[in-house]
């Protein structure tokens, strides 16, 4: 897509989490935000990927019938534009040649948390340690403002350190 003229995606949640952990957390599908759905449809098209169809299947994203990798829009732009845009990251894999955008993991622990706090997820609070344990040199100022944003000021900082 960036060859092309479009924004990069950027890759967010289990994906994000299984890239920042070295997968130590593991995810089935890679969850992306993109502006340009459509672009994004014509290059997976152009790389093999299909749109699952028929009884059980899943009827959002693509897949890859011989990788068996699946890819999901979630959104047009991470976690509702809450995200600063210095903080999206530009990763270059040093088995590859292409590059990809990245939420940073201050912003997908308090997309962790968020979630933790909706009751929804009990087990985003162990990811969100992990990320934390992993990464210690992240902006602490940052994740302390977006773990709030994200929880309704209910978490911190200190709820997932130590």
């Amino acid at each position: 897509m960036h060859q092309r003229g479009f924004q990069r995606p950027v890759l967010v949640g289990g994906a994000a989490a299984e890239f920042y952990t070295v997968s130590a957390l593991t995810t089935g599908d890679f969850d992306l935000c993109v502006i340009r759905e459509d672009a994004l449809a014509e290059e997976m098209a152009r790389s093999g990927f299909v749109r699952p169809s028929g009884p059980g299947a899943m009827l959002k994203g693509w897949v890859h019938p011989e990788l068996r990798l699946g890819f999901e829009v979630v959104a047009e732009v991470p976690m509702d534009g809450n995200v600063d845009a210095a903080h999206i990251c530009l990763v270059q894999p040093e088995s590859e040649s292409g590059r990809f955008r990245i939420i940073s993991v201050e912003d997908l622990i308090a997309d962790r948390m968020g979630q933790y706090a909706s009751g929804a997820a009990p087990d985003r609070i162990g990811q969100a340690r992990i990320l934390l344990a992993l990464h210690p040199d992240m902006d602490c100022d940052y994740l302390e403002r977006r773990i709030r944003e994200e929880s309704g000021g209910e978490y911190g900082i200190e709820d997932i350190s130590g």
